[in-house]
This record gives structure tokens, C-alpha cells and sequence, in this order.
């Protein structure tokens, strides 16, 4: 038997969930709080295997409630449940010590897999928080791909070439610009397309306007 605290200050949610888990014969139900300072005293007074955390509420919120009621009683499962879907909650929440989290509107079935999860030591991530974050961290992905400067990663003299290199100098002329050998321009040349992963000259060129390296 699974015993569970419910806390959240809408009471037609506790209302909701009562009746999605009241014919549940592995579990119980043992009190409700609408707060989070009720959330940690109800704790304390009937030990919950579960408690289902909402985040926004009056005088202490979820998330402190998580960490004051994890200090004490770390055997206490918390499965947050709300309606906050931004990855900014889910790790202030996970960071905390809860040890699921689920969206309000997700259906009987997900909630009792997440309850199932927890009750047995595992972190769980609703379907949707699980989509919603991946989503995000390959967004961030792109994004940063998209920010990156591949001039960074150049050294000084490698910038010094693609520049001559794209203003349509030759080799030969580089060679001589830079009071270096013809070999070390081809050498340089040749690391620079491979580093940049450039085809041909016409992409080199391309790469120096994209970046304004040379002026048009």
C-alpha cells in the first residue's frame, strides 16, 4: 500500500485527483495540505510514502517545501505535479530533491506510472516534460552551433591567409606578403580547408565575407 499527501491550494485539483485515484486498491490517500508550510507539518505528523507537490502556492511554495521536507525525511518521495512546463522549473524542482515531475493535465495511466516510478527509486520526467526539454536542449544545440565563431578556433596567421586567400591573392603572392616559404602556404592553405571543412577556393571566399574577414 502506497500511502500519498496531496498538496496544492485549488481544491478542485485535490478534488480531481482523489477521485482519478479512489479506486486504486494499492493506494491510499492520507491527507491533503494547500500549502507549502501545511505540506512539511503533514509530513512530519503522517510520514507519507508520496507526497503530490504543486509548485505556485501561498505562503511557501513547492520548491522550498521539497528541500525543507528532503532534509528531513529523505525516504519521502515527492512527485511534483503541475502546470509549469518550462525546463527552468523542471531543473529548480529536480535540483531540489523532488523526484518526479508530471504535468496537471496528464492522463490516469501517466500518473500512476510516475507513482509506480518513484515508489521505486526512480526519477521520472512526464512524457511531455521529457519531449518539451528535448526539444529545447536541441534548440540550444542549434542555437549554439549558430553562434559559434569558427574564426575563434584560427590562429593569428591562419587569419592573416584566408584574408590574402580571399582577396583573390595567389600563393606566390602570399608567400611573398608574409615573408614566408611557398610551402607554408600550401601547408597553411590546406590545413584551413580541412579545419573549416571548405571544398574549394570559392568556399573559402564564401566563409571570409560570412565571417568579415574582407571587406566588399
Amino acid at each position: 500500500m502506497q500511502t500519498i499527501l496531496l498538496v496544492d491550494d485549488h481544491e478542485i485539483i485535490i478534488d480531481g485527483i482523489k477521485a482519478m485515484l479512489f479506486k486504486e486498491k494499492d493506494i491510499k490517500i492520507v491527507g491533503e495540505a494547500n500549502n507549502g508550510i501545511e505540506a512539511i507539518a503533514k509530513v512530519q505528523s503522517l510520514k507519507p510514502d508520496i507526497v503530490l507537490m504543486d509548485i505556485s502556492m501561498p505562503e511557501l511554495n513547492g520548491i522550498e517545501a521539497t528541500k525543507s521536507i528532503k532534509k528531513e525525511y529523505q525516504d519521502t518521495k515527492i512527485l511534483m505535479l503541475t502546470q509549469h512546463e518550462s525546463k527552468e522549473y523542471v531543473l529548480q524542482v529536480m535540483k531540489a530533491g523532488a523526484d518526479g515531475y508530471l504535468l496537471k493535465n496528464s492522463k490516469k495511466e501517466e500518473l500512476l506510472n510516475a507513482i509506480n516510478a518513484v515508489k521505486s527509486g526512480k526519477k521520472h520526467l512526464g512524457n511531455r516534460i521529457s519531449a518539451h526539454m528535448l526539444d529545447e536542449m536541441l534548440d540550444d544545440s542549434v542555437k549554439d552551433i549558430e553562434d559559434e565563431k569558427p574564426e575563434q578556433n584560427l590562429t593569428k596567421r591562419e587569419i592573416e591567409i584566408i584574408k590574402l586567400l580571399a582577396n583573390d591573392l595567389s600563393n606566390h603572392q602570399v608567400s611573398d606578403r608574409l615573408n614566408i616559404s611557398l610551402r607554408t602556404v600550401e601547408t597553411h592553405r590546406r590545413n584551413l580547408m580541412q579545419k573549416l571543412n571548405l571544398k574549394s577556393a570559392v568556399a573559402l571566399v564564401r566563409f571570409a565575407i560570412k565571417h568579415n574577414m574582407i571587406d566588399l
